[in-house]
C-alpha cells in the first residue's frame, strides 16, 4: 500500500478539511502514517493567519521535503493560495493545489497510478462531504460546515485565500454529524472560518445558525455540540437562550473582542462597540453563569497607544472571561491595515502581549478555582499519560480535567469530582 501523510497547520476548518483528505486516501487504498514515518506522498495544509503562520507552513515544507526526499510533495491552505510563488521557489515542492482544489487532491492519485496525478480525477464539493469520520484521531472532531469570508477587516488576509462565505446545507450538516456519531463520536465542534455567517448564502427561510442549532437540540443527534468563534454581533440573544436552555450544546463561547478601545476596532474595521461587547459578556454570565467565556486579543495594531492598550486590559479586568488568546498583530502584504502608519515598536508589542497574557492565565485561574468541588460530566480525551497516568478530559464549559481511571473510558463521558488546581490550566478530579 502506498503511504501518505498529512502536516496540517492553523485552524479548526483546516483540521477538518485534513480529515476529510485523509478519509479519502484512505478509502482509494492509501496507508496513513505518522509524521516520523517515511511516505510516498506528503501534503502539508498551510496557514497564513498572521506573518508568524506563514513562516511556520513554509518551515513545515522544507522539513517535509527533508523527511521524505522520495515523496511527491503538495502544498495547499492559505497561505498557498495567497502567496503561492513563496513556495513554487522552495526545490522539492511539486505542486502547488487551490483552496477550491482541495478536497480533490485524494481524486488526482489513485493507487494504481501513483506517478500520474490526471488519472481519475473528480470535484467534490468542499462543504457537503460526510463519509471523513473514519479518518478523524481525535476524540473531539470538528466540522466545518461554513467556509469563508466577507468581512474583510484590515488587517486579516483571510477573505483573500478563503472567498466569499458559503455554508452547508443544514440537512447535510445534520447528516454528517448523525455518521460522527455512528461511528462513535460524542462531540462535535462546528467550524467555520465566519461561523456566524452560517445560512445567509442559502437562501431559504429558516437557514441562521440559530435555527441550526435548534433543529440539532431538537433531534439530540449527538451528545455534545460545541461551537467554534463567533462574532460579537452574530452571537445573537436568541443563541444564548437557547445553549443555556438546550441539554447538548455546551456552555462554552469565544468571542473575537481584538481590541478594548473603540478607535482601533474602527480601523480594525470591526463593526461593534466595546460597549455592546461588554454587554454582551455580561448578559452570557447572568444566563448562563457557569459557561466558559474565550476572547481572542490583537496586540500592537498600527495605532494603538499605551491608553489603547489600558483600555483593552481594563476592560477583561472587569469582565468575567475565563480565558485569552493573545497574539501580536503582524503586516500582511495586501491587506488595508499593512499600510497604515504609526505602526507599534516590536520591543512594545512583546512587552504588551506578557502583561497581556499574564493577565490571562489569571482570569482562567479565577474562573478554573470556581468549580473546585463540583461534580461535572467530563469527555475523556486521551489514553493515561505514561508518566503521570493520568486521564485527560474536557467538561461542557471547557475546563481541562485530570483523573486516574482505566484507558477503556476514552471518549466516554464520566461524572468527575473536582479536587484541587493541577498547575495553572487543569484541574484534578476524582471519578464519582
Amino acid at each position: 500500500m502506498p503511504k501518505f501523510k498529512i502536516v496540517t497547520l492553523g485552524c479548526k476548518v483546516n483540521l477538518s478539511e485534513s480529515d476529510v483528505i485523509s478519509s479519502r486516501f484512505e478509502a482509494n487504498g492509501w496507508l496513513p502514517v505518522q509524521s516520523d514515518e517515511p511516505s510516498d506522498l506528503c501534503i502539508v495544509n498551510t496557514c497564513a493567519v498572521t506573518l508568524r503562520a506563514s513562516q511556520q507552513s513554509r518551515q513545515a515544507v522544507r522539513g517535509a521535503i527533508r523527511s521524505n526526499p522520495d515523496a511527491l510533495v503538495l502544498v495547499t491552505g492559505c497561505d498557498a493560495q495567497v502567496e503561492p510563488e513563496a513556495f513554487r521557489e522552495i526545490p522539492g515542492v511539486h505542486e502547488i493545489i487551490s483552496q477550491k482544489e482541495k478536497l480533490d487532491i485524494p481524486g488526482r492519485f489513485p493507487v494504481q497510478h501513483l506517478a500520474e496525478s490526471g488519472d481519475g480525477r473528480h470535484r467534490l464539493d468542499t462543504l457537503h462531504y460526510c463519509s471523513f469520520a473514519s479518518a478523524i484521531k481525535r476524540t473531539r472532531p470538528f466540522l466545518k460546515i461554513q467556509d469563508g469570508c466577507d468581512a474583510f477587516c484590515t488587517y486579516c488576509i483571510v477573505p483573500y485565500a478563503r472567498g466569499p462565505s458559503r455554508s452547508m446545507p443544514s440537512e447535510q450538516v445534520l447528516l454528517n454529524i448523525r455518521r460522527l456519531k455512528d461511528a462513535g463520536f460524542r462531540e462535535v465542534v462546528l467550524s467555520g472560518i465566519h461561523l456566524g455567517s452560517y445560512g445567509l448564502d442559502l437562501r431559504s427561510e429558516n437557514t441562521r445558525l440559530v435555527d441550526l442549532l435548534k433543529r440539532i437540540d431538537a433531534d439530540g443527534v449527538i451528545d455534545r455540540v460545541r461551537l467554534s468563534s463567533i462574532e460579537p454581533l452574530e452571537l445573537s440573544e436568541d443563541i444564548i437562550r437557547l445553549v443555556a436552555a438546550s441539554s447538548c450544546i455546551c456552555h462554552h463561547f469565544h468571542i473575537p473582542l481584538q481590541s478594548g478601545d473603540d478607535g482601533i476596532l474602527k480601523r480594525m474595521n470591526r463593526p461593534y462597540s466595546i460597549s455592546h461587547f461588554k454587554e454582551l459578556v455580561l448578559k452570557i454570565h447572568k444566563w448562563i453563569p457557569d459557561a466558559a467565556i474565550g476572547v481572542d486579543v490583537m496586540i500592537g495594531f498600527p495605532g494603538e497607544t499605551d491608553t489603547a492598550f489600558e483600555n483593552t486590559c481594563k476592560l477583561i479586568e472587569q469582565l468575567p472571561i475565563s480565558y485569552l488568546h493573545v497574539f501580536p498583530f503582524s503586516s500582511r502584504k495586501g491587506t488595508a491595515a499593512s499600510r497604515f502608519p504609526e505602526h507599534v515598536e516590536s520591543r512594545i508589542k512583546k512587552i504588551r502581549c506578557q502583561h497581556m497574557r499574564s493577565l490571562g492565565i489569571r482570569k482562567k485561574k479565577v474562573f478554573y478555582e470556581r468549580f473546585i468541588g463540583a461534580r461535572l460530566l467530563v469527555l475523556i480525551e486521551e489514553t493515561a499519560d505514561p508518566q503521570s497516568g493520568s486521564l485527560r478530559g474536557k467538561t461542557s464549559n471547557y475546563l481541562t480535567i485530570k483523573v486516574k481511571g482505566p484507558d477503556e473510558l476514552k471518549n466516554q463521558i464520566v461524572s468527575v469530582r473536582l479536587v484541587e488546581m493541577n498547575g495553572i490550566d487543569s484541574v484534578r478530579g476524582e471519578i464519582f
